[in-house]
Parts: C-alpha cells; sequence; structure tokens
C-alpha cells in the first residue's frame, strides 16, 4: 500500500515478449501475432523504439512476461536486460542468451557434436594468435588437400574462406582475426541425388523438423518432399537436428547437412541458432513461407504450454 492506503496497481502480464530489431523480420512478426492471437495470447513486442521503455517498465512491476523469444540482443546490447530479467524471474526462455551464446563457438559444438556420435567433416582446430602467436605448422594431409578455413565465431560466411589449399592462408586467417579461434574443415563435396547436389538446410523448432534441398550458391530453399525423404533415404534429415537441440538447450535453430560419396550424412555448418525466417515469396533466399508460417505455430504453441493455457 502507498502512503494513503491503496493498494499499487498489479502489473499488465503478457504471455509472451518478442524481441525483434530486424526490419526483414515483419513478415514473422505479423505471422506469429496471428497465431498468438488465435489462441488468445497477449503480445508484447520490444521493437527498438519501445525497448527502454519495457526496460523501465519492468523495473517498475508495471509489466510482467511469462516467455522470452529473443531475436534482439545478439546485434543490439540493449536488449540484453529481457534475458536477465527473464532468468532472474525463473521464466521459460526460448533460446536462453547464455546456451545461444555457447553454440555460436564452432570449436565447442565441434567437439560436442563429436561427443554424441553426429558425423563431421575433418577438423583441426587451431588456437588464436593471441594465444599463439608463433604456431608450428601442422600436418594438413587428413584434409585431403582442399579444406575451408572457419573462424570459431561468426555467421553469414563472414571470414569463412572456401576451398584454401595452403597452411599460409590458414596463418594469414589467424593474423586477420587474431582473438579467434579457427577451424580447417575438410572440404565437402556431396554426392548427386535426384538430379541434384544432397546438400541440406535444416530447421528445427519446437520438436517439428523441415529438411530442404539447399543451393549453397543462391542460398534457395526447396522442402524435401515425403516421398524423396522415403525413396532417397534421407531420414538422418530427421534425426541429426533434434540431438543437436539436445546438446545445445535450443527451442530452434538450423544447421546444414551434406551427404557425402561414403554415404555419410555429415553436419558441416553445425548450429545456427537465430534463424533466417524472411519469406521466400518476398527473396529468393527466404525460407518457404508455409514452413515460416508453421514456426510461427509452433513457438505459440510453446508459449502456451508453458503459460498454462493449452487444452
Amino acid at each position: 500500500m502507498n502512503a494513503e492506503g491503496s493498494t499499487a496497481p498489479s502489473p499488465v502480464n503478457y504471455d509472451l515478449c518478442l524481441a525483434w530489431n530486424w526490419p526483414f523480420d515483419r513478415d514473422f512478426v505479423n505471422l506469429l501475432t496471428t497465431a498468438c492471437r488465435k489462441r488468445n495470447l497477449s503480445l508484447l513486442q520490444a521493437t527498438p523504439e519501445k525497448v527502454e521503455g519495457i526496460e523501465r517498465a519492468l523495473g517498475e512491476n508495471r509489466i510482467f512476461i511469462r516467455v522470452l523469444l529473443d531475436r534482439a540482443a545478439e546485434s543490439d546490447p540493449r536488449y540484453l536486460f529481457l534475458d536477465a530479467w527473464a532468468r532472474d524471474h525463473a521464466l521459460y526462455r526460448i533460446n536462453p542468451f547464455e546456451r545461444a551464446a555457447r553454440s555460436w563457438d564452432k570449436a565447442t559444438m565441434h567437439l560436442a557434436l563429436i561427443g554424441a556420435g553426429i558425423q563431421t567433416p575433418h577438423t583441426i582446430i587451431l588456437p588464436s594468435w593471441l594465444e599463439e602467436p608463433s604456431l608450428e605448422p601442422v600436418d594438413l594431409s587428413p584434409l585431403q588437400g582442399k579444406f575451408t578455413i572457419k573462424p570459431a565465431h561468426g555467421s553469414g560466411g563472414v571470414g569463412v574462406i572456401l576451398e584454401a589449399t595452403t597452411w599460409e592462408e590458414a596463418l594469414a586467417a589467424r593474423r586477420s582475426n587474431p582473438e579467434d579461434r579457427y577451424l580447417l574443415q575438410a572440404y565437402v563435396d556431396p554426392v548427386i541425388l535426384a538430379g541434384k547436389p544432397a546438400w541440406f538446410r535444416v530447421i528445427f523448432c519446437a520438436g517439428a523438423v523441415y529438411p530442404c534441398w539447399w543451393d549453397t550458391r543462391t542460398h534457395a530453399y526447396i522442402p524435401v518432399t515425403a516421398e524423396e525423404d522415403k525413396l532417397l533415404g534421407l531420414a538422418p534429415l530427421q534425426q541429426i537436428p533434434p540431438v543437436l537441440a539436445r546438446l545445445s538447450g535450443l527451442d530452434s535453430l538450423s544447421t546444414e547437412i551434406a551427404l557425402t560419396p561414403r554415404g555419410l550424412f555429415t553436419a558441416v555448418d553445425y548450429i545456427n541458432d537465430l534463424i533466417d525466417l524472411r519469406l521466400q515469396s518476398r527473396t529468393i533466399d527466404g525460407v518457404p513461407d508455409a514452413i515460416v508460417a508453421d514456426i510461427a505455430e509452433r513457438i505459440a504453441d510453446l508459449t502456451a504450454e508453458k503459460c498454462g493455457t493449452t487444452g
């Protein structure tokens, strides 16, 4: 009670808080808004112009959030308070920040995948230049002459060198980004299935798996059909992503998997936690619209479950 004996108003409750700051997320946000409305779930959008006001409102106990989906903190530290607030209040976080951050380290995840029995390309992990400025040459023969150089952190292909062949290229990469470890990953040349390279990008969200053929040049998705899954023996595309979700502790992620000439389904790009959800109807390298719509439904269902409103 205040000095006059009145009771402070109860906070306004929101079932789901979606933190987003990328303009190209708008179509996904619209789909999620519709999915939440169908389930009578209240949605708070933490956009850049609202984020500071939301921080004040949470601090003053004027609003309360039950579930958090953060698609902004990785690129804007102003949003970090949301994850911390949700963690401190023991609320459900879809892809908690500390778990997502662990998944960004490809060197760490490489070892985790191997430990879980997931096939990966032969990989040599190099310490950062700051750790070991004078690194003795390593034996590159297991990489069979051609390899990819990847910084342990980063996304979108930034800093990646394809089809490298020399130790000098690896040393130059380390010097260009001295704080990060580097992976030298054996080059993967997939087999051809049904007239297409057997390279796949697979999305996982709240238990559902969405395997797609993926063109590494155009980044265009083509959903794998049920007939293709059966006739071509593509069951591992359904089996691998749930293991990655368990290893990372994430509710949603994407991964790249290639089928090698030895018949091995191999995780090439391990875990991406912030899925690009642009619509294919808007851009050639977007995700098929039906998949994005189903992801929105899955997130709404997960929110309803965690809020205890399913029925």
